[in-house]
């Protein structure tokens, strides 16, 4: 599988060139080990896994898809390869390398050409947003546990416990259940809080009448996983539930028209129309929904502007929202899988609103 990937690169690649692989989750797609160090060096016929000591013994057990080399000095290591195969010019990926970085590669390597090539994270890209069978069940198990964490979350929403506190139990639980960690920062907010799309948990006790909005994931095998629901304590007003049931219905008819070939933005478009009509114009500031792997937020994206059109083996979400300044917000996100001819629903956890 790695070494298929590390082929498609090879493939734009011409003989005197050289590209270099240093952010974390792309090294970890093209060589199945994770890392915060490590340069991976794709040439049209050979791949090198340069790394520290720090990781050495673990990549030599690990990585099959590249020769592995104990880095001394990374630049003299990579003038020793540059010349071994007569190398003229260093390709990075623009979307992922600093200017830090480039200056860096730059300055110290005089005698080399040094590129930021667009075509290469356009490729790396169009990879990743692709996902094969195994991150597919990685991103199915870390959803999994994300249900759970959710089924085990409600019997713990009550008056006066914190946001924080909700937070800490929905993480310790998730963790306990299998995940390596969490996607990113949960979002737990309630009351007016929750009219914050990225609002952080605070020392907030929870109340009767408040709108409690939840966003988390797990994490398996590196792959991530992305849900939100919000919940309402003890009850909700009649604004309340118009507000809920008018998110619930916008996403249920984007999902409706997901399929491949549809084009993202036209997807986004069916659910903000709705929502626009309804009276909620400029209350729903965010995208759709974006792709999830690796990383939380991947191509493409279901917003105003992404032409993409969805193809089979795409992992995106549908998260609309509506958020009334200084009231209440709502938002339903749930994580699908476009399929051959429709999508299957990765989330599984109720949706209706919830009444605790």
């Amino acid at each position: 599988m790695f070494q298929k990937r590390i082929e498609e690169l090879q493939k734009i690649l011409n003989k005197n060139e050289a590209l270099l692989i240093t952010n974390e989750n792309n090294r970890f797609y093209f060589i199945g080990m994770r890392s915060s160090a490590g340069t991976l060096v794709i040439l049209k016929e050979e791949v090198y896994f340069i790394i520290d000591f720090r990781y050495f013994e673990k990549a030599k057990e690990m990585v099959n898809s590249a020769t592995v080399l104990l880095q001394n000095s990374l630049f003299n290591d990579l003038k020793t390869i540059f010349k071994k195969h007569n190398i003229e010019e260093i390709l990075l990926e623009p979307d992922t390398v600093t200017l830090r970085e480039y200056e860096s590669f730059k300055n110290n390597l005089p005698e080399f050409k040094v590129f930021a090539k667009a075509e290469i994270s356009k490729k790396i890209k169009a990879l990743r947003r692709i996902k094969s069978n195994e991150e597919i069940e990685n991103i199915k198990k870390a959803q999994d546990i994300t249900d759970k964490t959710f089924d085990y979350i409600l019997n713990k929403i009550k008056s006066g416990v914190t946001e924080k506190e909700i937070a800490l139990d929905m993480e310790f639980f998730m963790r306990k259940s299998g995940s390596e960690g969490v996607s990113f920062d949960f979002i737990v907010v309630s009351g007016k809080n929750s009219s914050l799309p990225h609002g952080v948990p605070t020392d907030k006790p929870l109340e009767a009448g408040d709108f409690i909005t939840m966003d988390f994931g797990a994490v398996i095998n590196g792959y991530r996983s992305d849900m939100t629901r919000t919940v309402a304590l003890e009850y909700a007003t009649d604004e309340m539930q118009k507000v809920y049931n008018t998110v619930l219905e916008s996403q249920n008819l984007a999902l409706k028209e997901i399929k491949p070939n549809a084009v993202c933005r036209d997807i986004d478009n069916i659910a903000r129309k709705f929502i626009y009509n309804e009276g909620y114009e400029g209350c729903f500031g965010h995208g759709l929904g974006h792709s999830v792997g690796l990383e939380i937020h991947e191509n493409p994206a279901f917003n105003t502007r992404d032409e993409t059109r969805l193809e089979s083996g795409m992992i995106m979400t549908v998260e609309p929202g509506i958020y009334l300044e200084n009231k209440f917000g709502v938002r339903i996100e749930d994580m699908v899988l476009i399929t051959e001819n429709s999508y299957e629903n990765l989330t599984k956890s109720k949706k209706e609103l919830i009444i605790l």
